[in-house]
């Protein structure tokens, strides 16, 4: 029987308290404390299998735990009956893109079915639907069949259908994985105006870093402890120190000199990106020159830490088990950067009366690394299958490593890595036996392939988990074993689908490291596509599509520059009231603005005159501003502005058609 009593702090609706989950042997979450307050977005980071999901199905009241407590509103939830004393006033979206949906009823069916369910009377369901689906951009699309929607659009059906009896306490499980950049901001925004205009509390869980800033207070959690907890602020206070982003050529050579004074070392495109101990900006410049030597640092910024870099900071301090492979091999397979290793000319891709890929046209030359990018449902995948001889075209022509797509599918899977998004590893194989399979199928000799498993082992950092099986290795690790078996026959080409899905901040460093190496020593050529916008910068060129074309390409300097230009200058708001103050920058004209956690985000034309417009139209409404601060633009603002200008130029056509 459930316990009640009074809560210590009267503002506290969640208390965790030495929280433990096993499953059989293994402890899913070790001793976690937590304590979430009214009206705040608390956020619970970690990749997969941290023990995310577990406590937040135990404060949902929909999964037993070991040990420790779990309070909420008051309810101690240690029985079936306490549990279901507190459901009524939370929402609960699991992980999975529209998992507690029904494929068969539409976008309204489903509203109304949770709405019936949770006895939500027919006068607040009419404007509490009609209001939700106009935040969501869902209004148009309300008779659609749930089956029939994109993940984005799925997702925020399911944001829907989690609010719509107005809950206390919200509790959602990674709701913006697999999700594309505009639905999530979209997600961002809805769920921060709800909860200020009613006062509810939310509890979201994210592998996305950059999500991070988004969040009032955080818990970030490794494999089932909370490695460190507080507001986005007093975490960045952990781990002082200043990131210096600059150029320095040759890119190997600078990074095998910086790698010896320094833990943190990323090479974006044609940036390098180095954590440096010191808050100084002089002093960390200077530590940068002293270590390149004679390679000198070109268009040099040095700013403050990202969360993500205080994360990465955190967990190398903490040295988990993870095999430090130090230098990347060469490999023996000598090649050249020249040639173009991909040629996509005017593709097109009809599945009966649906155009999915409308004329897409690129090249990537070897040794580049290409990025694909755009929502979900562009087209991305679509395109990557006919590339690799999957699907025929229904029009256009492709080469892929000197070979027709359409006429050459036997040698050009021979010429090409693929690494599909779920691994296509055999789980009940351990690592070498893996490796081995590969190699056998791809036909390799005795030689060949002792040669290219020593390479494999190497180069993904595996050593020591050569007996281990696959189905029990963290997911870093598993996906450079991936990564391996897709590399056993030295192919010239590699096609990567949203590699690091779930992979924690050191995980996918690594990986980027690999891919690096590949392209700028092997002159390996990388087609990839992601989710993390984070991860674009590391692209040399990307190409954004919409509705199966390609409607932006360049370096993402260029495509920074470009969005510049036509946008203006990014400016972040800090001010005590976020939600109304956006409000009245839209009043005021700024129409690009947008809340990112606690902050603004917007876009000034003239940076002089509008900043100081923003400033006055926030103030004239009683709101106190702290700062208004320039930042630069990130490869998400590029992406959400492109895609929020064509989704605006094609509305006035369709509600033409639609009257």
């Amino acid at each position: 029987m459930g316990t009640e009593h009074v809560s210590q702090h009267s503002d506290v609706v969640v208390r965790v308290s030495q929280f433990v989950k096993r499953y059989k042997k293994h402890v899913a979450v070790d001793g976690v404390d937590l304590e979430i307050r009214k009206g705040e977005i608390y956020g619970l980071i970690g990749p997969d299998g941290s023990g995310k999901s577990s406590l937040m199905k135990a404060i949902a009241g929909v999964l037993t735990y070991d040990a420790g407590s779990v309070e909420v509103f008051g309810t101690v939830i240690d029985s079936e009956r306490a549990a279901e004393r507190i459901k009524p006033n939370i929402g609960f979206l699991p992980q999975g893109l529209g998992l507690n949906l029904y494929p068969e009823l539409s976008i309204e069916e489903n509203i109304d079915f949770f709405a019936y369910l949770r006895l939500v009377p027919d006068r607040d369901l009419a404007e509490r639907k009609a209001r939700l689906l106009a935040m969501t951009r869902l209004e148009r699309f309300r008779d659609r069949p749930m089956k029939n929607l994109s993940g984005g659009m799925k997702q925020k059906l399911g944001l829907i259908c989690t609010l719509i009896h107005e809950p206390d306490l919200v509790i959602l499980d990674e709701p913006t994985t697999g999700v594309d950049p505009v639905s999530r901001r979209d997600f961002w925004s809805i769920l921060a105006e709800l909860l200020q205009e009613k006062g509810m509390t939310a509890l979201v869980s994210t592998a996305y870093m950059d999500e991070a800033a988004r969040f009032h207070r955080l818990s970030f959690i490794s494999e089932g402890k909370v490695l460190v907890s507080g507001t986005p602020t007093e975490v960045r206070s952990l781990v002082p120190g200043s990131v210096v982003t600059f150029e320095a050529t040759p890119q190997v050579e600078a990074i095998a000199r910086l790698k010896q004074s320094f833990r943190q070392v990323e090479s974006l495109g044609p940036l390098l990106h180095v954590f440096t101990s010191t808050v100084d900006k002089v002093e960390a410049r200077l530590q940068i020159e002293t270590a390149l030597g004679d390679l000198t640092p070109t268009a040099v910024r040095v700013e403050e830490p990202e969360l993500e870099d205080v994360f990465v900071a955190l967990l190398l301090r903490r040295a988990e088990r993870q095999t430090a492979p130090g230098e990347l091999p060469r490999s023996t397979a000598a090649r050249g950067h020249d040639g173009l290793a991909i040629e996509a000319e005017g593709l097109i891709r009809d599945f009966g009366p649906f155009r999915a890929v409308d004329r897409v046209s690129f090249q990537v030359k070897q040794g580049e690394i290409f990025g694909l990018l755009g929502a979900n449902g562009a087209g991305k995948t679509t395109v990557i299958k006919m590339l690799n001889g999957i699907l025929l075209p229904t029009g256009g022509t492709g080469l892929v490593a000197g070979a027709d797509m359409r006429t050459a599918a036997g040698s050009i899977k021979e010429r090409i890595g693929y690494m599909s998004q779920a691994f296509s590893l055999y789980l009940d194989l351990t690592v070498e036996e893996n490796i081995r399979l590969f190699a056998g199928i791809y036909g390799l000799d005795k030689r060949a392939m002792a040669e290219r498993y020593r390479w494999i082992i190497t180069m993904a950092g595996l050593s020591g988990y050569e007996s281990s099986l696959t189905g029990r290795l963290p997911m870093g690790v598993r996906q450079r074993l991936a990564l391996g078996c897709a590399l056993v026959h030295s192919p010239r080409v590699l096609f990567l689908d949203e590699p690091t899905s779930g992979v924690d901040p050191v995980g996918r460093r690594r990986f980027w490291e690999i891919l690096s190496g590949l392209a700028r020593e092997d002159g390996v050529a990388i087609l990839i596509t992601t989710h993390y916008m984070s991860e674009a910068e590391h692209c040399d060129h990307l190409a954004l599509m919409y509705a199966g074309r390609i409607v932006a390409e360049g370096s993402p300097a260029d495509m920074k520059r470009r969005v510049e230009q036509e946008a203006g200058r990014l400016f972040e708001v800090v001010a005590d009231q976020p939600a109304k103050a956006l409000a009245h920058l839209r009043q005021a004209g700024f129409h690009g603005a947008a809340l990112f956690g606690t902050k603004l985000h917007v876009f000034c034309r003239d940076p002089l005159r509008d900043k100081d417009c923003a400033r006055q139209a926030i103030e004239g409404s009683g709101v106190q501003v702290t700062s208004v601060n320039e930042r630069p633009l990130s490869l998400e603002d590029v992406f959400v502005y492109r895609v929020m200008a064509l989704e605006q130029a094609e509305l006035p056509a369709e509600q033409g058609a639609a009257a």
